[in-house]
């Protein structure tokens, strides 16, 4: 009886799993195979390492360094910000289903689009930021179409990814840790920097995984708020696929940046092997 029970239960299993199975497949499995067939194959289907070897020339190589010091620069912004942010939060005691958190989560159920456009209009020379400066005769600001307002969407976009993880570290810290660790006279700096910064390692790699690698990969934020003087390896992946209609270059600098990508997961399974950090 007990036997049929369990085969009964390992079949149900089985067919729940159906669906997620089939998705796996059909739009991550079979689109990463895709990415390597026509990232090291010639347009007549021999083997090379051309593609990947396009990375090397100096308009790919500028584009990948700016993209990875924007989001270098974007992580470090995000980082900057969550931290504090995530420790008030938790200090607040609001649980995962407040008003609070829910400002937080409620622009990520926005259009990613449609808020990157919202920043366009914004910061154009005759954006609403603009017109009020100008209403207050203050200089006008004059970002768009350069790095900083790439900066600027990256942050406004991926600034949640690095809030969530954070604070969700840091509201499982036993409290009694850190009332342990004042008893012993450690002064705030102390307590932070042995305790709760230790121990919310796992929010922080998260959150970092979780930022730099849409920034370094996204082209929507630098093609509508830098417009088309500035050139990310995203925009070069996406022009190769779209305009000059190169799936097979285009797929071999796409499998640079799966490098990093693959290096992310690495990280993160060292440093969270609980998972800690991405379990909001």
């Amino acid at each position: 009886m007990r036997r049929r029970l369990k085969l009964k239960s390992k079949t149900l299993k089985q067919l729940l799993s159906g669906p997620y199975l089939f998705w796996a497949v059909a739009f991550i499995i079979i689109p990463l195979v895709m990415i390597f067939y026509y990232g090291l194959t010639t347009p007549e289907g021999t083997f090379t390492f051309a593609n990947v070897a396009k990375i090397t020339t100096p308009e790919n190589l500028k584009a990948l360094g700016l993209a990875l010091l924007l989001s270098f620069i974007s992580t470090a912004i995000c980082l900057l910000l969550a931290y504090p942010l995530a420790i008030i939060l938790t200090g607040m005691n609001v649980n995962q289903n407040s008003f609070v958190v829910l400002i937080f989560i409620l622009p990520m159920w926005m259009n990613f689009l449609l808020r990157t456009m919202a920043w366009q209009n914004l910061l154009e020379k005759n954006g609403v930021i603009n017109i009020v400066l100008e209403f207050l005769h203050l200089p006008a600001l004059e970002i768009i179409n350069t790095p900083a307002a790439i900066i600027l969407g990256m942050v406004y976009n991926f600034l949640p990814f690095m809030v969530l993880p954070i604070y969700n570290v840091l509201s499982k810290i036993d409290k009694d840790v850190i009332n342990a660790a004042k008893d012993l006279g450690a002064n705030p700096l102390q307590t932070f920097l042995r305790v709760t910064l230790p121990l919310s390692r796992p929010g922080i790699i998260s959150g970092i995984t979780m930022v730099f690698v849409p920034a370094l990969t996204t082209f929507v934020i630098s093609d509508l708020l830098g417009g088309s003087k500035i050139l990310l390896i995203g925009n070069v992946i996406e022009q190769e696929f779209k305009q000059g209609s190169n799936w097979h270059v285009g797929s071999g600098l796409s499998l640079v940046l799966m490098v990093f990508i693959i290096l992310s997961m690495a990280l993160i399974a060292k440093y969270d092997k609980d998972g800690e950090g991405n379990s909001f």
